[in-house]
């Protein structure tokens, strides 16, 4: 199973889990602090560590944590563990995130999301934030027996595959095919514009494509609908309108009902299928696709990005901001020296 090869033992990581509560669903670190990536990233010694905590009962989590680890939330929390879950749940992607906190040694932020929501999202998209996420090698620390959990964790690395392929050509390698899948949660994401490195997918990719190998090798060589010439590095796929309808009708929900939006003529009220059979057989299929993908991404992006003003606080965001701008900066110098 491809998540097997997300799985890691790192002490460092439980070290620092150890200063929170038990009650984890899933819990994983990503970013350049655990994996290598090129560019103005690539101090991995001093990078910050991202977690991402998923809990059953953010109410009962938070009321703990509040009392471990009161400083690490803003203002916010003299509202409380319910208001902190309502806020956590109802605004932005479903996730809550504390920036900035010094722990064991290593700076860190940490995101808290619902199980539920969670699913949700990795079964339809309905943000692409956290699902995105665990479309690029991260490191899982913790992870229940959740069956529910597990299988949508493996849909959607599936559905990041599927709706790749429906933007590259009929032949292409494998650095193309992961840096469309580590490119699909950046589409429309305003960060993109302002505050993060133009070129932070190709530098997520090139370092780590053995990692990426890992987590979509097992699904490349099941896929029917691929020829996966691994020792070459190599994939062809089929681009008959047939071959992009089957892909299509798999692909997520949320993805399906934006493209339906954005093709969908006034007056003419067709159902979904009947929408995405004509994108099958549209020239511009891909471009549809990537219109869709933005339509979620971006006021998804947008949401969360306001929302982390109240969470984390007004100072640790505009010292967060200015990391992000420097680092932006520094890719730029990098690509005109």
């Amino acid at each position: 199973m491809a998540l097997q090869a997300l799985q890691s033992s790192g002490v460092t990581f439980r070290k620092i889990l150890s200063h929170f509560p038990e009650e984890l669903s899933l819990a994983f670190v990503y970013g350049s602090g655990v994996y290598r990536q090129a560019g103005p990233s690539s101090d991995q010694k001093n990078a910050m560590l991202d977690f991402v905590f998923t809990v059953d009962d953010p109410v009962a989590w938070h009321s703990k944590n509040l009392k471990k680890n009161w400083r690490h939330y803003s203002f916010l929390k003299v509202l409380g563990p319910k208001m902190i879950t309502s806020i956590q749940n109802n605004y932005g992607a479903g996730v809550y995130y504390n920036s900035l906190i010094m722990c064991d040694g290593r700076l860190i932020k940490y995101g808290v999301i619902s199980t539920n929501i969670l699913i949700e999202d990795l079964l339809n998209w309905n943000n692409l934030y956290i699902a995105g996420r665990l479309q690029k090698p991260v490191k899982i620390i913790s992870m229940n027996e959740d069956v529910t959990l597990r299988s949508a964790l493996d849909r959607n690395l599936k559905s990041a595959v599927t709706t790749a392929f429906l933007m590259l050509p009929e032949s292409f390698s494998e650095e193309d095919l992961f840096i469309e899948i580590a490119g699909l949660s950046y589409s429309g994401d305003f960060r993109m514009v302002v505050g993060e490195d133009k070129t932070k997918v190709l530098n997520i990719v090139k370092p780590n494509i053995a990692h990426f190998r890992e987590l979509y090798g097992s699904i490349l060589q099941e896929n029917p609908q691929v020829v996966y010439k691994s020792q070459q590095g190599q994939l062809e796929i089929d681009k008959s309108p047939e071959g992009q309808f089957t892909q299509l009708m798999t692909l997520p929900k949320s993805l399906q009902q934006q493209i339906h939006h954005i093709m969908d003529s006034p007056g003419k009220n067709r159902d979904v299928e009947e929408t995405l059979f004509q994108v099958a057989h549209d020239p511009d299929c891909g471009d549809v696709v990537r219109l869709g993908l933005s339509a979620i991404v971006r006021p998804s992006s947008i949401r969360q990005s306001t929302k982390g003003i109240f969470t984390a606080g007004m100072k640790k965001s505009v010292i967060y901001s200015s990391l992000k701008l420097h680092k932006m900066w520094k890719g730029w110098l990098r690509k005109t020296s």
